[in-house]
């Protein structure tokens, strides 16, 4: 049996390559912890997440502390009771993002690793359901982004063979967002979906007010109306509105995906890998998803989503928002608007141990804790 000999912690912090804002925030930078197990066979897996840009320092810590040290020694095919025991060993300081964040590096690195060594692609290993999966793409949706321009990208992207586009809205009054949504509904005509996004940003009152205008305009999904935590006010919204109310990226457990799921609140699941603590919970929400007919649509991390929408039966969509070009050998493989998944055995991602050495410094852990 092989254990667990050291681990290697990186952390590397990228900046976006346009600017990023929506409702709420602005999106200022990808620190990005990077986790590398290494076992007693000289095999090795690595596994990420990532912050829009606070808390890196914090989610390092805690690997570095707490959470890594207790991997030495143990079976790394071990990997939900592995995720078990990490999760229980933070109990007073989990539901949480710091620790999701923690636990999704480490859990995708066994990943990787297990699937190194039965010699399989992530998408298969997870259940093989299909070789790809249509794209829409966010990058060119941004709520600073004027008409004219949310125009251009949409109607670029529908040339490569993209399936949709994503528009953020939150303007200071709806008829802002519906000039936004209009402008490219026009323009790429209605076989085209066009996706929005508020980011948390509305009350009820006011989601309400703004879903009769995304009715107008065939609008494929409400993502994030509301603040996450209100799940009465999504059951409310959803009762209201015949278009399609989509959550998950600010949820960061099973549990809470099955409130949701259990009330009617959502009707698409956004499970992000990183935030719900990594594929190891990320494969059950999708499955119990299914379980109440519900499709699948991750949020962000395209390349890590990628061979997970692939494994599951209820994926829908991935969504095309780039951030590892600068840190790996190559980039994401797409054909005529489709994501198609790596058939190297593992996650997939053909990293550049070069330029992320040249941008980090490693911390070995080699005693457990």
């Amino acid at each position: 049996m092989a254990t667990i000999t050291h681990i290697e912690l990186r952390m590397v912090d990228l900046a976006p390559k346009v600017k990023r804002t929506d409702a709420i925030q602005s999106f200022v930078s990808q620190e990005t912890p990077i986790v590398t197990v290494y076992d007693s066979d000289g095999a090795s897996g690595t596994g990420y997440s990532y912050t829009i840009g606070t808390g890196g320092p914090s989610v390092m810590a805690l690997l570095e502390h707490t959470l890594a040290p207790q991997l030495i020694g143990r079976d790394p095919s071990r990997i939900d009771g592995i995720w078990r025991d990490l999760m229980f060993s933070t109990h007073a300081t989990a539901v949480g993002a710091i620790t999701s964040l923690a636990l999704a590096a480490i859990d995708t690195a066994l990943w990787d690793l297990h699937c190194k060594k039965v010699n399989l692609p992530l998408w298969k290993a997870a259940g093989g359901n299909r070789d790809r999966i249509p794209l829409y793409s966010t990058e060119g949706g941004w709520l600073h982004i004027e008409p004219a321009a949310l125009v251009d990208d949409a109607l670029a992207m529908q040339e490569k063979g993209f399936r949709g586009s994503k528009i953020k809205i939150g303007s200071t009054h709806l008829s802002q967002d519906a000039a936004r949504l209009s402008a490219v509904r026009n323009a790429v005509g209605d076989s085209y979906e066009i996706m929005t996004d508020a980011n948390q940003g509305f009350s009820l009152s006011e989601a309400i007010r703004r879903a009769s205008i995304l009715e107008d305009y065939k609008i494929g999904w409400f993502e994030e109306p509301l603040p996450a935590d209100d799940v009465a006010g999504h059951v409310e919204l959803a009762k209201r509105t015949s278009v399609p109310i989509a959550v998950g990226e600010s949820m960061y457990s099973l549990s809470q995906f099955k409130d949701y799921l259990q009330m009617g609140a959502a009707s698409i699941v956004q499970v992000d890998v990183a935030r719900i603590g990594g594929i190891t919970p990320w494969l059950k929400t999708a499955h119990l998803a299914e379980a109440f007919n519900v499709m699948v649509c991750p949020h962000f991390l395209m390349e890590l989503h990628l061979p997970l929408v692939c494994a599951i039966p209820n994926a829908k969509w991935l969504e095309y928002i780039p951030q590892l070009d600068t840190i790996t050998a190559e980039t994401m493989r797409i054909e005529h608007g489709h994501g198609i998944p790596s058939d190297t055995p593992g996650l997939g991602i053909n990293w550049d141990w070069q330029a992320i050495d040249a941008l980090s410094d490693v911390v070995q852990i080699t005693e457990a804790g």
